[in-house]
């Protein structure tokens, strides 16, 4: 962790960066010592001191009171840099480690010992440099990583509690001052209110759901801040640090939104198939289908707070683009073992829809979320009964309808008539994919697969290639290398 690298925790956008003129507390004693403790000098952000040493890094809460915080007093500063540690620790064990208070002795002030604390700091674990992901942006992350950032989201939120009574559309209650600051800014006036204009209709329009989600559990004390700033790489894997601490209202959202930071930010830097495959990811690990059809509003949202704080035109576009509607429609892969249904559907999908593009329901992944196990962990038998066959349809086909208004690809086997006609039918807008290849070509392709969702093996392939599929009345392809250029163009995407 370098102190530059500490800079970029605070990455535009969080909304602690609204502030206003600070009286500061003189604590200029603690910095003298932690500066001769680390060696380094301070790094500042907007409520912090940072100090950066070889093997350690302290955390000083700065004696200040802004427009949403008020930390002039020990105690304030004292409860909120251990809600910080309880906070973070648990997503990222070694990278917190503790809260000690600076104590005055008869040679001045140490840190930790016995007498009166007249400052409490958080240590932690230093963050080698380039470790953050948003310095990894620039050189481009691998799809291993997105899946990985996608799992991380998931595991966090999952050990997180349901926070009822919270008002499900609080994120979105502050339009106005959102305008405000955006015109405060110097942002167009005229283009700042198309924005509020389309942002209110987008939270009465996704009010009813929100409650609904609300009553599912999906609102709970989230990150809060969840951008690639806040991201490192910690023991190898992505874990995130610096949740918001101050302010448990603006904490306590809809699981959604917290997401939506990060894909936003994924979308503006690294482009929109990062930001739809970690998408893919989140809702392959938690079933939340439902998510799509709020998320524009929530990635709006989060592109306007980064305008108004960055006074970036190029957000305000991008926060008008997130609201406009665009065409959903349905798209049905399916096909054999082998026939590279996944990779055309990843192919197809950042194209499809409004951003971050269409999602993608696999039913290898459903089948492995309902045995609660990793998309790579394979299966035995049990897992592909007539039972199982057919709980993995049903979840399918209720993903499906949870995702209404938003396009959706299918990638299954689609073996089975009924299931051909179930997707149809709920479906407004529907194009169906058959993709076909040489048997040998689809073993070859089946025995040099690794790590991934399929199960499939030689002895599966060829049991339902023996299987009669019925009447095939969908666009039947051929599965070789122009497949994606063609399907593309079968779907008007070029």
């Amino acid at each position: 962790m370098t102190a530059g690298s500490i800079r970029s925790t605070m990455a535009p956008g969080s909304p602690r960066r609204c502030i206003r003129s600070p009286a500061v507390n003189d604590q200029a004693e603690t910095r003298a010592l932690l500066s001769r403790l680390t060696g380094a000098e301070t790094s500042e952000t907007q409520i912090s001191a940072v100090f950066v040493g070889k093997d350690v890094v302290f955390k000083l809460k700065k004696a200040v009171r802004l427009a949403f915080l008020d930390f002039t007093t020990l105690e304030a500063r004292r409860h909120f840099v251990q809600r910080e540690l309880a906070l973070n620790a648990p997503a990222a064990p070694g990278l917190y480690r503790d809260v000690l208070p600076i104590t005055r002795g008869p040679d001045g002030l140490r840190l930790g010992g016995e007498g009166e604390a007249v400052e409490w700091v958080l240590r932690m674990a230093p963050i080698p440099p380039g470790n953050f992901l948003l310095d990894q942006v620039a050189s481009g992350l691998s799809d291993s990583m997105l899946d990985a950032l996608g799992d991380m989201v998931a595991a966090d939120h999952a050990r997180r509690s349901p926070a009822p009574g919270h008002d499900p559309t609080h994120p979105g209650r502050n339009a106005r001052g959102n305008a405000k600051a955006a015109l405060d800014a110097g942002l167009p006036p005229e283009r700042v209110a198309e924005w509020l204009s389309g942002a209110e209709q987008a939270l009465d329009a996704t009010t009813p759901l929100l409650a609904v989600r609300a009553a599912a559990g999906l609102v709970r004390r989230a990150h809060g801040d969840l951008h690639l700033g806040n991201i490192c790489l910690w023991n190898g894997a992505p874990v995130p640090f610096d949740a918001l601490e101050f302010d448990e209202a603006m904490a306590t959202i809809d699981l959604g939104y917290d997401l939506a930071f990060l894909l936003m930010d994924l979308d503006r830097r690294a482009g929109r198939a990062a930001a739809n495959r970690v998408l893919n990811r989140y809702v392959a690990r938690t079933g939340d289908a439902s998510l799509v059809r709020v998320l524009p509003a929530f990635l709006s949202r989060r592109a306007m707070v980064r305008a108004h704080v960055t006074g970036d035109a190029g957000y305000l576009d991008a926060a008008l683009a997130y609201l406009r509607p665009a065409r959903s429609r349905v798209v049905a892969i399916g096909g054999l073992p082998g026939t590279g249904k996944s990779t055309l559907a990843r192919a197809l999908a950042p194209a499809l829809d409004a951003a971050p593009g269409a999602l993608i329901l696999r039913s290898d992944e459903i089948r492995k979320r309902l045995f609660g196990v990793a998309p790579e962990r394979r299966l035995g038998r049990e897992a592909y009964t007539v039972e199982a066959n057919a709980r993995v349809d049903a979840a399918l086909l209720d993903q499906l309808r949870a995702t209404a208004g938003h396009s959706v690809i299918l990638d299954a086997s689609f073996l089975s008539p009924t299931l051909r006609h179930a997707v149809a039918a709920a479906s407004q807008d529907f194009t169906g994919i058959w993709l076909e290849a040489p048997i040998e070509e689809l073993e070859r392709r089946v025995r040099a697969r690794s790590g991934d969702a399929s199960d499939a093996t030689d002895a599966v392939l060829h049991r339902l290639a023996d299987k009669d599929p019925g009447l095939i009345d969908w666009h039947r392809v051929t599965a070789d290398n122009s497949v994606v250029d063609r399907c593309r163009a079968l779907l008007g995407l070029d």
